[in-house]
C-alpha cells in the first residue's frame, strides 16, 4: 500500500514536470531529426506490428549511444531467434534514426512516457515476451507495469555512479520497488554491482558481465573510410581529436590548440561536439576564435594545409573519425563534475593513445586500467592539455605504446556479450 502511495507522488511530480519535459525533447534544434506525427507513440498509441512471428524481444535504448553499443547483441540476438520479432524502442528522434540503420529485421517504436496508461496501451498493442533495458534507465511506472503483465526484465551494461547511488538511496522507497521488479541486474564492474546491491532485495539477481561495448570487432569498413578520411585532412599533418566536445569545453580545447600549434605548426583539431544540436554554434565558436574551419558536411575534398579545425558535424561516424586520427582527447571530461566523461573503448580498440580531464567518473574502473597502463593520461587544465599534445606528437613511440596498452585492455575485457546472451536465454527459457 505504501509502495503505490509513494508511485502515485512520483506520478504526480512527473505529472508536473512533464511540459518542461516534453518541450526539451520536441522542441526543434539544428540537425535534430523531427518527430512528425510519431509523437503520439510517447502516449502509448504505438501502431501494432506487422508481423509477430512467435514473440516478441523488446530492447529499450534511450538514445543514439546506447543504440550504438546494443548493434552487435541485436545481430546476436537475431541469429539465436530467428523466430521472434525483435523490436527497439528510443526516447530522443536522434536515437530512431541510428535505429534505422541498423541491419537486419528490426523495428522501432518510442518509448512511452512514464505514465502507467501510457505503458500499458503499448503494452497491450505489443505484447512483448521479454524486456532489455540498455545501461541504466530507472524508470519506476514502467517497471511496474511491465512486470504487472509478467514481462521478465533484464538490466543489461548496468553503471551506477556514486552520485547516483547517493540519489537513488534519497527516494530508496521509490527506487528499491522499481528495482526489485527486474529479473537480472547485469552490472559492467564490481562498484557498480555493489552499488545496486545496496537498492535491492535478493543479492543473487545482481552479477557482473562486464561491458558489451567492449565486445566489438573492428569493421574493415570503417578502417577504409578512416583511412580515405585521413586522405583529406593531410597524411603529412599531425591530427588530434576532441570527442564527444560539451557546453563550455570547446573554448578550452580552442585555447589548448592554439598554445600548441606555436610548437606543431602543421597540428590539424577535429572536434565532434557531442549533441547535433551545438554543430553550428561550435562552428560559430571557432570563426570567433581566428581559426580556419572545414566541415565534414561541406565536402569530401581534400581540405587546404591553412584549415586548422575540421568540425565533425555527422551523426554515427565516430569510429571513422577516431581511424582518421593520431592522439585522442575524451570530451565531457574537462568541465568539473558535471558529465563525467565518455567510453574510452572506441580509441583503445582503434590503438589509439588518449587523453581526458580529471572528470572520468562515469567510466572510472576502465580509466584506471587504462591510467595504471599508460595508455591514457589526465590533464585538468588548456595548458597541461596543449603541453602534452605536444609532447607526444614528438614522441612516436610513447604514442604507440599507450594505443598498443589500450588495445590489449580492450581485448582483454571482452566476453560480455556471450555473458549476456547467456543470461538472456536463461530468462526467456524460464519465462517460456
Amino acid at each position: 500500500m505504501a509502495g503505490t502511495m509513494i508511485r502515485w507522488l512520483y506520478t504526480l511530480a512527473l505529472a508536473l514536470v512533464s511540459p518542461i519535459l516534453l518541450w526539451g525533447l520536441y522542441r526543434k534544434k539544428p540537425n535534430k531529426p523531427i518527430f512528425g506525427e510519431r509523437w503520439k507513440e510517447h502516449f502509448g498509441y504505438t501502431p501494432d506490428l506487422d508481423e509477430r512471428r512467435e514473440g516478441v524481444i523488446w530492447l529499450h535504448a534511450v538514445s543514439v549511444g546506447e543504440v550504438l553499443a546494443s548493434k552487435v547483441l541485436l545481430e546476436r540476438i537475431q541469429i539465436l531467434y530467428p523466430h521472434k520479432r525483435i523490436l527497439v524502442t528510443t526516447t530522443t528522434s536522434t536515437g530512431a534514426e541510428q535505429v534505422v540503420n541498423l541491419e537486419g529485421n528490426i523495428v522501432h517504436r518510442y518509448m512511452p512516457i512514464d505514465f502507467s496508461w501510457c505503458i500499458n496501451r503499448f503494452l497491450k498493442i505489443i505484447q512483448p515476451d521479454l524486456f532489455i533495458i540498455v545501461e541504466t534507465e530507472i524508470w519506476p511506472n514502467t517497471l511496474h507495469n511491465v512486470s504487472k503483465h509478467n514481462v521478465p526484465i533484464v538490466l543489461i551494461n548496468g553503471r551506477l555512479s556514486e552520485k547516483s547511488e547517493a540519489n537513488y538511496k534519497k527516494f530508496r522507497k521509490l527506487i528499491s520497488p522499481a528495482l526489485n521488479n527486474l529479473q537480472m541486474i547485469l552490472t559492467v564492474h564490481n562498484d557498480d554491482k555493489g552499488r545496486f546491491n545496496s537498492l535491492v532485495s535478493g543479492l543473487d539477481k545482481v552479477k557482473v558481465t562486464g561491458s558489451i561495448k567492449y565486445d566489438v570487432s573492428l569493421d574493415e569498413r570503417i578502417l577504409v573510410k578512416g583511412k580515405a578520411l585521413r586522405s583529406v585532412l593531410g597524411l603529412e599533418r599531425k591530427v588530434w581529436i576532441a570527442a564527444s566536445t560539451h557546453q563550455g569545453e570547446d573554448e578550452l580545447i580552442i585555447k589548448a590548440y592554439n598554445l600548441a600549434k606555436k610548437h606543431a605548426p602543421e597540428l590539424l583539431l577535429v572536434i565532434v561536439p557531442r549533441h547535433p544540436e551545438r554543430f553550428n554554434q561550435v562552428a560559430k565558436l571557432v570563426g570567433e576564435s581566428g581559426l580556419t574551419i572545414s566541415r565534414r558536411t561541406d565536402s569530401n575534398d581534400a581540405i587546404s594545409e591553412k584549415v586548422d579545425v575540421y568540425l565533425g558535424d555527422t551523426m554515427g561516424e565516430m569510429m571513422v573519425l577516431l581511424a582518421a586520427s593520431d592522439l585522442v582527447f575524451m570530451g565531457g571530461s574537462l568541465i568539473g563534475n558535471k558529465v563525467g566523461g565518455h567510453n574510452f573503448i572506441e580509441p583503445a580498440l582503434l590503438s589509439k593513445p588518449c587523453l581526458t580531464g580529471p572528470s572520468y567518473f562515469n567510466f572510472s574502473d576502465l580509466a584506471n586500467q587504462l591510467i595504471s597502463h599508460n595508455a591514457l593520461s589526465v590533464v585538468s587544465s588548456s595548458e597541461e592539455l596543449a603541453s602534452l599534445v605536444t609532447s607526444l606528437f614528438s614522441d612516436s613511440r610513447k604514442m604507440a605504446s599507450m594505443g598498443q596498452h589500450g588495445y590489449d585492455i580492450v581485448q582483454k575485457n571482452q566476453g560480455a556479450l556471450q555473458r549476456t546472451l547467456n543470461t538472456i536465454e536463461q530468462v526467456i527459457s524460464k519465462s517460456s
